[in-house]
């Protein structure tokens, strides 16, 4: 594994896999990866991501609260807070999106923001499987919020290269 680089895992990276081309039952070898890679302080998610896994209650929800439990890090943290409180200052002040793209985003609920914000106080790079969209209006789109930040963001099958990864 070459990267030194740590990544914050957006919600999307766990759901996709587990619905589409990881699936527990067919390759248990990617969610063994990510506890590894946790492990070795290369990849971690927020709380908040945890809280959107555990809406699903379902096979991927009792991984997140088993196996990769410690790797969810509080959100709650001044200098998570204070980069926070200017995504929602920059989002307020955005109009190209509309009211409920601002309220939704603004939700404490709302992992998206959490997730910028504390790639942003902590130097990470924010996984992803959203692409920036420069002409969205119903929703504020992380890969957005991480270019007008300058918080680096990547595809989450280029981490996995990134990081030297082999599913075999």
């Amino acid at each position: 594994m070459s990267s030194q680089r740590l990544y914050v895992l957006d919600a999307n990276v766990f759901i996709e896999a587990k619905k589409r081309y990881y699936a527990f039952d067919l390759v248990p070898r990617f969610w063994e990866a990510l506890v590894e890679l946790a492990s070795s302080g290369h990849v971690l998610s927020i709380d908040r991501v945890r809280h959107e896994l555990e809406k699903q209650n379902d096979e991927l929800t009792e991984w997140a609260r088993g196996d990769f439990h410690s790797w969810f890090v509080s959100t709650n943290e001044s200098d998570v807070l204070t980069a926070y409180a200017h995504l929602m200052q920059w989002a307020q002040a955005q109009s190209q999106y509309s009211d409920a793209a601002k309220a939704e985003f603004a939700k404490t609920e709302n992992a998206d923001a959490w997730l910028v914000a504390y790639a942003s106080a902590r130097g990470c790079v924010v996984a992803t499987h959203e692409q920036p969209d420069s002409t969205s209006r119903r929703r504020i789109k992380i890969p957005d919020v991480c270019i007008a930040f300058q918080v680096p963001f990547i595809d989450p099958f280029e981490m996995l290269r990134a990081l030297g990864v082999r599913l075999s």
